[in-house]
C-alpha cells in the first residue's frame, strides 16, 4: 500500500467489482473519464468481471490497476492504474479515476496521481510518465498542472463528445522535473510493509 493524507493506493481486490460496475455506469463518471466514449459504458457485471479477471492475472511490472480508497472510512473512491511500462525505455501510461461524485473538487484524485508518479519514479526507477485527457476536462488537467505534468501536445479536434470535438491533450513528467518538485523533493508517502503488488 501506498499511503498519502487523504488516500491510500492498494491492490485492487476481487471485492471492488461492484463499486467498477457502478462508476462504469456513471453516465456523469464516464464523462469526465473518457469524454463519452460509449465503449466504456454502460457495461454488464459479467464483462467488467471479465476486465477484473484479467486485472487480477496481470504481471504487475506489465500493468496495475489500484484501488484509491479514503483514508477516513476506507470507502474505495476510485482507481488507478499504470499500463505500457517500458522497463528498456523506462516509461509508462498512468490513469486515475475518482467514481464517488462526492470526493470530486477535494484533492483526493490529485493526491492518489501524486502517490502513483512518487512510486513510479521512485521504486520503479522510471525516467517519463505520461497521461492525457479531453480538452474539455479542465479539472483532470489542473490536477495534472498541480503534480507537475506538462502539456507536451495535442492531437486537435481528436475526441467526439455530445457532438462536439475537442482535443486529446497529452501530458508528461520525466524523473528529473520529478525530483525538482515539493511532491518529490518533500511528498514522499507513507508505505506500508505490505507492497502493492
Amino acid at each position: 500500500m501506498i499511503k498519502g493524507n487523504l488516500v491510500r493506493l492498494r491492490a485492487l481486490h476481487a471485492e471492488d467489482l461492484d463499486h467498477h460496475v457502478r462508476w462504469r455506469n456513471d453516465p456523469e463518471v464516464v464523462h469526465w473519464a473518457t469524454g463519452g466514449n460509449p465503449h466504456f459504458g454502460p457495461v454488464t457485471r459479467a464483462a467488467v468481471q471479465r476486465g477484473f479477471d484479467t486485472m487480477l492475472g496481470l504481471d504487475p511490472a506489465d500493468s496495475q490497476v489500484l484501488t484509491v480508497q479514503d483514508l477516513v472510512d476506507g470507502r474505495p473512491i476510485g482507481m488507478a492504474d499504470y499500463r505500457d511500462l517500458d522497463p528498456f525505455a523506462g516509461g509508462a501510461t498512468v490513469g486515475i479515476t475518482i467514481g464517488e461524485r462526492d470526493f470530486w473538487g477535494r484533492g483526493h484524485g490529485t493526491e492518489a496521481l501524486r502517490l502513483l508518479v512518487g512510486h513510479l519514479f521512485d521504486t520503479c526507477r522510471l525516467h517519463r510518465v505520461e497521461l492525457d485527457t479531453w480538452s474539455g476536462n479542465e479539472r483532470a488537467m489542473r490536477a495534472f498542472e498541480k503534480t507537475g505534468f506538462r502539456e507536451e501536445g495535442r492531437r486537435r479536434k481528436a475526441v467526439l463528445v455530445a457532438g462536439e470535438w475537442h482535443d486529446n491533450v497529452l501530458f508528461g513528467m520525466l524523473r528529473e522535473e520529478w525530483r525538482e518538485s515539493a511532491d518529490g523533493r518533500n511528498g514522499r508517502p507513507e508505505r506500508d510493509a505490505t507492497p502493492i503488488a
